[in-house]
């Protein structure tokens, strides 16, 4: 469907991809401390770490090597990566901008973003369906949007004004719909095969539908559901 983006392969780039982040956490640095000692943009080393979404030069990668104290032999030396446990994230954008978005997402080794807005457009910068599904692919993240999973404009102030009981309710119903129970069907086998974070605006789930869209997910494969960081 338009939205979709597919995973890079899993090829060279994305185990030297693992190689770096792995490295990088056996020395307890962020990706902020390996960036400056290797003399190279934050941006870069985390689209370098994203699963491999880009095809780093020479240069880049000689100095990530350095910085880390080891060899190009050592760098590109092939290690076993545990798989990632699918489960599902709730991702509430408030508050935060596009970039530490992003990087939360690759921490967290999401591969799918399932955007739960109604109309994914946003006046906040970065947050928008292409803009987003933009900086998704940059990094190697799957973006899809689920509008059978959004709630309409009507049923949105119970959730503001302390009537979140209410609100739910009502959007358990609206999920009876032909188009939400197909996008459900859709979210679980994501979840079922990777890990996905549920998105909408609201960075307190208790004040968001996408509470509902969770629960309902679960009772269809059991799964873990985790904050983002």
């Amino acid at each position: 469907m338009a939205g979709h983006r597919s995973a890079p392969p899993q090829g060279p780039a994305h185990a030297l991809a693992q190689r770096v982040r792995a490295l990088r956490e056996d020395r307890g640095w962020t990706r902020e401390r390996l960036a400056k000692e290797a003399g190279i943009a934050a941006v870069t080393l985390r689209r370098l770490e994203s699963e491999g979404a880009i095809q780093p030069g020479f240069f880049t990668v000689g100095a990530v090597a350095e910085a880390l104290s080891i060899s190009l032999d050592d760098l590109f030396r092939v290690t076993q990566v545990p798989p990632v446990t699918p489960g599902l994230w709730s991702a509430g954008y408030e508050g935060r901008d596009i970039d530490s978005f992003v990087a939360s997402l690759v921490d967290s080794h999401i591969g799918v973003v399932a955007d739960v807005r109604l109309t994914p457009i946003s006046r906040k910068k970065g947050f928008s369906k292409t803009r987003l599904g933009e900086a998704l692919a940059e990094a190697g993240i799957e973006y899809t949007h689920l509008r059978g999973l959004g709630n309409p404009k009507d049923n949105r102030e119970p959730f503001w004004d302390g009537r979140v009981e209410v609100g739910c309710a009502r959007f358990r119903g609206l999920l009876r719909s032909q188009e939400a129970q197909a996008d459900l069907d859709r979210l679980a086998e994501h979840a079922r095969a990777s890990r996905v974070a549920v998105l909408c605006f609201e960075k307190d789930e208790s004040r968001c539908h996408r509470q509902v869209v969770l629960e309902t997910v679960r009772s269809r494969v059991q799964v873990p559901v985790n904050p983002l960081a």
